[in-house]
Parts: structure tokens; sequence; C-alpha cells
């Protein structure tokens, strides 16, 4: 199990990208608008630094719902991969059946 400062900070990382998704997409669009002025974009570029730093998408890393492990992780199924092949031999997910011979 991921320490659980971790993954609270992740938690911590996802609601505020959410909070301020909006207003970054709004401010990187007008730092690339080329119809507006130069001191106008880089107003903009100011305003988008004084935002949190993890508030942008790249600061969010995925970790396992279940165990809050970082490393092997599916996005499809949103787990690790021994969390999945726990939940594969106890018979958790219809249609996955851990393979033995």
């Amino acid at each position: 199990m991921a320490k659980k400062s971790a993954i609270n900070r992740d938690q911590k990382r996802r609601k505020l990208t959410a909070k301020f998704a909006a207003k970054r997409a709004k401010l990187k669009a007008a730092t690339k608008d080329d119809a507006l002025s130069m001191e106008d974009r880089f107003q903009a570029q100011l305003k988008l630094a004084e935002l949190p730093r993890n508030s942008s998408k790249t600061r969010i890393h995925n970790r396992c719902e279940i165990t809050g492990r970082s490393k092997a992780y599916y996005r499809k199924l949103r787990m690790s991969r021994i969390a999945l092949r726990d939940l594969a031999s106890k018979g958790q997910i219809p249609g996955m059946v851990k393979s033995s011979w």
C-alpha cells in the first residue's frame, strides 16, 4: 500500500485541476491568440503563472484506486497489475479468469 500522504496529495491535485481547468484553458488560449496585443498576451501569461502549480494537469500522477500503487498502472482499469491479479483470482472481475495449468 502506498503512503497515505502520496494518495492524498494526488487527490488534492485532481481537485485543483478540475477547479481551475476552465480558467487555465481560457488563459492559455489568450497567450496563444495572435489577434491580441503583446501586452495582453504577456498579462495572460503572468496570470497563468499566478495559478497554483498543482492545478496543472501534468502534475497528476496515475495511481491505483485500490492500493495507491503508482507503477504498473492500467489506465483503462484504473488499477495496478497486482490489484488486478488479486481481483481476478478471487473472481470479482466479470469475464476475467486467472490462467493456471
